[in-house]
């Protein structure tokens, strides 16, 4: 672990709270916009190629190539934050995505997209990574789950508005724009000096298996959160309607799943700072392992249905916000920053492997292969986490 002097700099461990609270609502309010940008680019670069006549092998080559970025940028993101600093690195990544869109509306060669979708990969990575270090760095111990429960919140909530107003903007370079201005208008809440940034520290080389050894447990944390986000994104709806449900409908039990991801995120936080965190996160993957098995009888329900994703959708998200505030509580400096980038790269695995996990469980069970092998998942890490007992 860092010395203490790394991140958390004598100028932020003197924060009055006033100054505290307003600099970590400068940064959560920065990641959310950036997150909006995100979730509205990413269909609609998708919808942009199948308009164009591609077929999906090439629009899910271009997608994966997002991830390849990630996996790039992530290695070496202790070192660049050490060189640039927090304050730098995450304007610098607002405004590359924001020129990276704009871009999108000027390159009429397909081929071109592939390194403009790695290049906007890094971008996120970057700013993933620093606004979750950031975050943390200003909060205190006392109130860190609440604090990281606002960010996960925050976060999800621009996922969500994202394309909800892609439906109303349409596929088109208007779009690409208004997402280029959304990334660019975000700088401004990172720029300012009232705007407290966490020290610099001592530069060192790339070590990801460093810190996967030292932090196994948010690793496995980050790969579920994935596996089970975009399985349940991609498939959930199929899966509704498989079972007699209209699309329309379907698609509101996402919304209302998103929803109860954003609203429970409140009081989880608040239990993390009143209770072991290791505990509250062992109980959450638990009974989000045995309640994802009631989804086939809860579906024959409308409300009874909505009322259990709304209630399931929080508690899993609550796993990865907890271990955020573990994460945080534990390492300092380089280190912070190290895990959360490697974290990063542990996000990319999940979001390969979950999906394709479900789609053999649904082809293998219709009824229960989806909400099967979610609930495996949660299983699998409960039993791996009550094994670790001393690590994060």
């Amino acid at each position: 672990m860092s010395a203490p002097r790394d991140m958390a700099a004598p100028a932020v461990l003197t924060l009055g709270r006033r100054s505290r609270l307003w600099s970590t609502a400068a940064v959560i309010a920065a990641a959310t916009i950036f997150g909006l940008s995100y979730s509205l680019s990413a269909p609609l670069i998708a919808m942009s190629l199948s308009d164009r006549g591609h077929s999906g092998t090439y629009i899910g080559i271009n997608a994966a190539m997002h991830a390849l970025g990630v996996l790039l940028i992530a290695p070496v993101m202790p070192a660049l934050a050490a060189r640039f600093g927090a304050r730098s690195l995450a304007a610098a990544a607002l405004v590359v995505t924001a020129v990276i869109l704009a871009a999108f509306t000027l390159v009429r060669d397909e081929t071109w997209w592939f390194p403009l979708r790695i290049v906007l990969g890094m971008a996120a990575e970057t700013l993933f990574v620093i606004s979750e270090t950031w975050t943390n760095v200003l909060s205190t111990e006392q109130a860190r789950g609440r604090t990281m429960a606002v960010y996960t919140a925050a976060l999800s909530l621009g996922m969500v508005i994202g394309p909800a107003l892609l439906s109303v903007l349409g596929v088109n370079a208007g779009a690409y724009l208004a997402g280029a201005v959304i990334a660019l208008g975000a700088v401004v809440l990172v720029l300012p000096p009232w705007v407290v940034a966490p020290a610099r520290t001592e530069p060192e080389k790339a070590q990801p298996l460093r810190y996967m050894r030292l932090a196994p447990i948010a690793i496995a944390t980050t790969v579920l959160n994935a596996g089970v986000e975009t399985a349940g994104l991609s498939f959930i709806s199929l899966y509704a309607t498989q079972l007699g449900w209209t699309e329309a409908r379907a698609m509101q039990l996402i919304s209302v799943l998103m929803f109860g991801a954003i609203v429970l995120q409140l009081p989880i936080g608040w239990l993390a700072d009143k209770m072991d965190k290791r505990r509250l996160v062992l109980a959450l993957a638990s009974i989000s392992a045995v309640t994802a098995l009631f989804w086939p009888f809860a579906l024959r329900e409308t409300w009874l249905a909505f009322s259990v994703v709304f209630v399931w959708g929080g508690l899993f998200v609550g796993i990865y916000t907890v271990m955020l505030a573990m994460v945080g509580s534990r390492f300092q400096g380089n280190d912070l920053v190290g895990v959360y980038a490697v974290m990063g790269l542990a996000w990319g695995v999940g979001a390969l492997v979950g999906p394709a996990l479900a789609g053999v469980a649904m082809g293998a069970n219709a009824l229960f292969g989806l909400p099967g092998v979610i609930a495996l998942g949660c299983a699998v890490f409960a039993g791996f986490l009550a094994k670790s007992r001393s690590q994060t």
